[in-house]
């Protein structure tokens, strides 16, 4: 009688020969490595299959298993670009997500592997959906060098915040329990939590403001935050994110230390960390 681990090889086998074949000429280019498919579907059925499914549709065996489904690469929307909101990524966004990860999800970071590697898979990705053969992708934002950080500039950022009514999801404080955040739901129709500023030090999509700046003028394709590029200019877009910076109270930032140095911002930091911590204690 084959045993469950001679039976999942042969699953694994059956789904490698079973899935929709793709065509193979589909390469990426991401500097000086260029991705080949067929090198990526070797890595895809080692590595990716069991979470996005042999087809790349997001149903893979450990699915029904994770509260945020995997990417469905069929539908190919992605959150994670530097292209504006329902375009393609560029294949530096998707070898990027793969190196970096994604936060507060289920999806690591790949760094193990080797940039050749993450290339190949980017190629193969690129075939699982009819989009990448009809459709180019986006022109990636151009991002303005960032201003230095001021106090004017930290309270124009937070009439933004408020302008914007980034508190309806986020919070006054940034915590991401704004009166809309328990309605929140995705793509999917999941549930979806907005991001807590307060507790956390990286984004969905990287980790520098040059990262958040892209978040609010792409927006996160398949999820409630959308694209601000057509309603705040690029210096409102940069005190906003200087302002998010002092939301994050845990996390030392220069914006953080020059909104500490005043005292509305001191008395706003303090009072953040004392009811964020589960003993009140603030530490």
């Amino acid at each position: 009688m084959p045993t469950r681990a001679q039976n999942r090889f042969v699953f694994v086998a059956l789904a490698f020969l079973l899935a929709a074949a793709p065509s193979f000429a589909q390469e990426s280019h991401i500097g000086r490595w260029t991705g080949h498919a067929e090198a990526g579907k070797q890595l895809y059925f080692r590595y990716c299959w069991g979470c996005h499914g042999p087809r790349g549709d997001g149903n893979g065996e450990n699915a029904p298993y994770l509260n945020i489904l995997p990417r469905n690469f069929v539908a190919a929307t992605f959150k994670c670009r530097s292209t504006p909101t329902g375009t393609l990524p560029t294949d530096e966004d998707l070898f990027e997500s793969i190196k970096r990860g994604l936060v507060n999800s289920n999806m690591p970071s790949w760094i193990e592997l080797t940039d050749q590697q993450r290339a190949d898979l980017v190629a193969y990705i690129k075939t699982l959906s009819p989009r990448w053969q009809s459709e180019k992708a986006g022109t990636p934002i151009q991002v303005p060098s960032e201003p230095k950080v001021n106090l004017d500039g930290l309270r124009r950022g937070k009439e933004v915040f408020t302008k914007l009514e980034c508190w309806k999801c986020h919070g006054q404080e940034g915590r991401g329990d704004g009166p809309a955040a328990a309605s929140l739901t995705d793509s999917n129709n999941q549930p979806i939590h907005p991001y807590d500023f307060e507790s956390g030090s990286r984004f969905k999509c990287g980790t520098t403001n040059n990262d958040l700046y892209k978040i609010f003028m792409t927006g996160l394709d398949g999820t409630p935050m959308p694209s601000f590029a057509d309603v705040i200019k690029p210096d409102e877009a940069w005190d906003l994110v200087h302002f998010l910076r002092t939301l994050q109270v845990t996390h030392k930032s220069p914006e953080l230390t020059l909104w500490q140095s005043t005292k509305e911002g001191a008395e706003t930091v303090k009072a953040a960390r004392t009811s964020g911590t589960p003993t009140g204690s603030g530490n």
